[in-house]
């Protein structure tokens, strides 16, 4: 039996860190979009291989052998760790496969999306038992639970559901997801007009980030830098159902700079430079995505001149040949997962 998964990664989330344990209550905001993350399983008789797992990394450019009842998690520990809590089945021995387009690192949510894909691909295997909702909740116990992890709760829904959401969360973990029902020609606009910037290095998380935690933590939930972030989420989601390009990227520049105000090393000197860049070019907004800081990716809401988009973005390769314009698309859809029988 082959079964195979995919998931979305997610861009431009307006009120980001107000998802997490520490702010308590949030409002998000975001886009969910392909290059999504693949994840195959080839499932073979019980003493096929010499342990219940061969998994490979492609993006690493690793294979190994891994048995999720006895070794430890080492190697990848959220994709070991996601391997444990679903399980293989006993009749089974998994070759899996693990595999995105988007570059490592790039803080658009793609390792919740690896965990999103592979749950929801072991659990059809098993029978098929979660909803899309309880895959987001599985895969965001994965981060926090198992491994004792710092996560927020919206790349896995973006991953499960897909689309361009509006999250409420009135106590972590636990929201309501509201997905925004828009026009097909604006999502085509939309679509046309977004470009996701790899900024050339992986982001992992940092001490600028446990420093920026521990200050949310003392100053409380309903601090004002949260609050202005809670703001930027819901002036996405007005900017959006207005269908107002214009004011929506009003609205994700504000964001980051609301997010800068969490620490200035939040906005990179790369990420600042690629937005003097959009902005000579007539962008009309632009979001660190994720938590920002060192490395990660920039996502920009190009102007109405197509011209001018491709202008900016030969620009932006031009500044550092490390920079990489990764092709997006909306992906109203999320995590998905097919099997053939051989």
């Amino acid at each position: 039996m082959k079964l195979s998964a995919r998931a979305p990664v997610r861009i431009c989330d307006n009120g980001g860190w107000t998802d997490t344990w520490f702010a308590g209550h949030g409002r998000v905001c975001h886009v969910a979009v392909a290059p999504f993350v693949q994840v195959g399983i080839d499932a073979m008789p019980r003493g096929a291989l010499e342990k219940p797992v061969r998994l490979t990394a492609r993006n690493y450019g690793e294979t190994y052998l891994f048995d999720p009842a006895e070794d430890a998690r080492e190697r990848h520990p959220l994709l070991e760790a996601a391997i444990a809590r679903i399980g293989i089945p006993a009749e089974f021995d998994c070759d899996i496969t693990i595999h995105s387009d988007v570059p490592p690192g790039a803080s658009t949510g793609t390792s919740a999306a690896a965990c999103v894909a592979l749950l929801a691909a072991l659990d059809v295997l098993r029978g098929g038992q979660l909803t899309l909702r309880q895959l987001a909740q599985e895969a965001h116990a994965v981060e926090t639970e198992m491994l004792g992890g710092q996560s927020g709760i919206q790349d896995q829904i973006a991953a499960a559901v897909g689309g361009i959401n509006w999250i409420e969360m009135d106590e972590f973990p636990q929201a309501r997801v509201l997905p925004l029902t828009l026009p097909r020609a604006f999502l085509l606009e939309l679509q046309r007009r977004l470009a996701l910037v790899y900024l050339g290095r992986a982001h992992s998380s940092s001490g600028v980030h446990q420093m920026v935690i521990r200050e949310l933590e003392d100053l409380g939930p309903d601090n004002p830098k949260l609050e202005a972030l809670r703001a930027s989420a819901a002036e996405a989601r007005d900017a959006l159902l207005a269908q107002d390009l214009a004011a929506y990227g009003r609205a994700l520049a504000e964001n980051t700079e609301r997010q800068a105000a969490l620490h200035s090393d939040l906005v990179s000197a790369a990420a600042r430079r690629v937005i003097e860049i959009a902005r000579e070019y007539g962008a009309a907004g632009w979001k660190v995505n994720g938590a920002g800081g060192a490395g990660g990716s920039l996502a920009i809401l190009g102007g109405g001149d197509g011209d001018g988009r491709e202008a900016m973005l030969a620009a932006i390769r031009q500044e550092d040949p490390a920079y990489q314009v990764v092709p997006i698309r909306l992906s109203p859809g999320g995590v998905q997962v097919s099997v053939r029988q051989e």
